[in-house]
């Protein structure tokens, strides 16, 4: 029998994705900064997660995204 084992950053890669289709934009950044903490290159990992974006258009996303307070 073979065993294949993919690559850490194939493997993260889709773990983000399910991530990122399941989540709120609140929650996915709480995981990602503790699932982060001290490895990778956020500059690279946020442009290409986020391309385009800026933090007034995130905020707009994550304002749409999240139920209205007191709900």
């Amino acid at each position: 029998m073979t065993l294949t084992i993919e690559k850490e950053e194939t493997v993260t890669d889709e773990a983000l994705r399910i991530l990122m289709q399941q989540l709120p934009p609140s929650k996915l950044a709480r995981v990602m900064a503790a699932w982060q903490i001290g490895s990778g290159d956020y500059t690279r990992e946020r442009d290409r997660l986020f391309p385009g974006d800026t933090v007034a258009s995130l905020c707009e996303e994550i304002r749409a995204a999240e139920p209205p307070a007191g709900s």
